[in-house]
């Protein structure tokens, strides 16, 4: 391997990911209409035309953006639940890395439940990409515990996975419009077991 194309090639990856956290608070601050390409290059401390060495439009880097946190979460979300067997604890490996990633960048967070959402045209390829692989993580999960008798078979796992999804999705967005302040991840817990438990009070004993 030739030392030298590496050592001019890191500084491409760098900068790219400078400019891909620079739109991330750029976005979450002014809004992603509300803002543009000169912005992000300011807030990157590079020239205006240097982002487009690296992104073809302000909506490539958006979706940049959310490439990256799915590419993220896969692979946290792979390396967390390697070795562990118990399906409800794998949910909750999920449930807290998902919150905790969002809960401590509230940037981050703010793009994704809020400035991703704002066009359908964005909406369908979210569904098609990084998206529906984390959902099938969810998904494979639950089947594994319907599998294993942990949850009720009758249940429909992709149905399940996108409910799970949902519940930790609403908390995020919550999160991101109260006025309190908060743990967002100290919420994970809660939303495992309820959807382990759901809202049935446990059976009253005969004795």
């Amino acid at each position: 391997m030739n030392i030298h194309s590496v050592a001019t090639a890191a500084p491409i990856v760098d900068r790219r990911a400078a400019i891909l956290d620079a739109a991330t608070s750029v976005f979450a601050r002014r809004g992603f209409f509300g803002a543009q390409v000169a912005d992000v290059a300011k807030a990157a401390g590079i020239a205006a035309g240097t982002v487009y060495l690296y992104f073809r439009s302000k909506d490539e880097i958006l979706t940049s953006i959310f490439d990256r946190l799915m590419q993220e979460a896969m692979a946290d979300g792979r390396s967390a639940l390697a070795g562990i067997a118990d399906p409800v604890e794998r949910l909750r490996r999920i449930a807290h890395l998902h919150l905790g990633r969002l809960g401590r960048d509230r940037n981050l967070a703010i793009v994704f439940q809020v400035e991703l959402r704002q066009t359908t045209k964005f909406m369908e390829r979210f569904s098609k990409t990084g998206l529906a692989d984390y959902l099938a993580l969810i998904q494979k999960t639950i089947e594994e515990g319907q599998q294993l008798g942990v949850f009720r078979p009758d249940i429909d796992a992709r149905t399940a996975s996108k409910v799970f999804f949902g519940a930790l999705d609403e908390m995020a967005t919550n999160w991101i419009l109260s006025r309190r302040r908060y743990s967002l991840e100290a919420q994970a817990d809660a939303v495992v077991d309820l959807l382990v438990g759901g809202l049935a009070a446990p059976a009253r004993s005969s004795r």
